[in-house]
């Protein structure tokens, strides 16, 4: 059970899952679990490195769907308000012409995560630019571009559970000196 007033990452998961998740942050062993099967942090360090990132996958798998405008790490982003990212699209016309406007933000807190958590997160946002609900359709989508989106997903909400329950996080980049 999650500590009163926080959130519950696991909620749309079986309970036996769940419990088995804060049994093993409980029993302080989900770091080591996690970072066994994701050992490093992705290089991805800016925002221009983050467009080109996304935009690479949206050329892969969505040619269609348009230009994204921007996309960038955002610390107003609150993953305690669940969102992990998040995307906005604007049409307007302009001089007799339709303009879009597609934006995707990613939580700061994913500045240092494996590359595994990083994809999951883009290739969701990405979704949405095809897809608005959280339906058949739009997790079709996601696995599409990221086979193992679902498991990812799960690995995502059980790091989040871990920090939630007051653990550090676990891909910090430390420099010779031990600053920053």
């Amino acid at each position: 059970m999650p500590p009163r007033g926080s959130i519950n990452y696991l909620s749309g998961y079986p309970d036996d899952i769940a419990a088995q998740v804060q049994r093993l942050i409980a029993d302080g062993r989900l770091a080591g679990i996690l970072l066994k099967k994701y050992p490093e942090a992705h290089t991805v360090r800016t925002d221009r490195a983050l467009y080109d990132y996304a935009h690479e996958l949206k050329d892969s798998y969505l040619r269609n769907a348009g230009q994204l405008s921007k996309v960038a790490f955002d610390n107003k982003l609150h993953v305690l308000h669940n969102a992990l990212g998040t995307h906005t699209s604007i049409s307007r016309i302009q001089g007799g012409k339709l303009k879009s406007k597609r934006e995707i933000r990613v939580a700061t807190l994913f500045k240092e995560a494996p590359a595994e958590f990083l994809r999951m997160i883009v290739v969701h946002e990405l979704a949405h630019i095809k897809e608005r609900a959280h339906d058949k359709a739009f997790y079709q989508l996601c696995r599409h571009m990221a086979p193992d989106y679902f498991q990812l997903e799960f690995d995502l909400r059980t790091y989040l559970s871990y920090l939630d329950a007051g653990g550090q996080p676990l891909w910090q980049s430390v420099t010779v000196d031990g600053e920053k």
